[in-house]
């Protein structure tokens, strides 16, 4: 059988509930600025992309 633990690791705590919102806050930020980079990336990738095509069709 596991120990007891302490009150604030009950998840029922206010502790406990200001750790998971902060979490689940932070995630969000997080997963937000990580789609906005990859979207940037994406869109550059694209711009290089496009500017190859463009010199490669000028060479022939």
């Amino acid at each position: 059988m596991a120990p007891s633990l302490p009150q604030f690791y009950s998840g029922t705590s206010t502790l406990a509930l200001v750790a998971r919102a902060s979490a689940f806050t932070a995630g969000l930020v997080y997963g937000n600025m990580k789609l906005k980079v990859l979207k940037m990336n994406a869109k550059s990738h694209k711009k290089t992309e496009a500017k190859v095509e463009a010199q490669a069709e000028a060479h022939h």
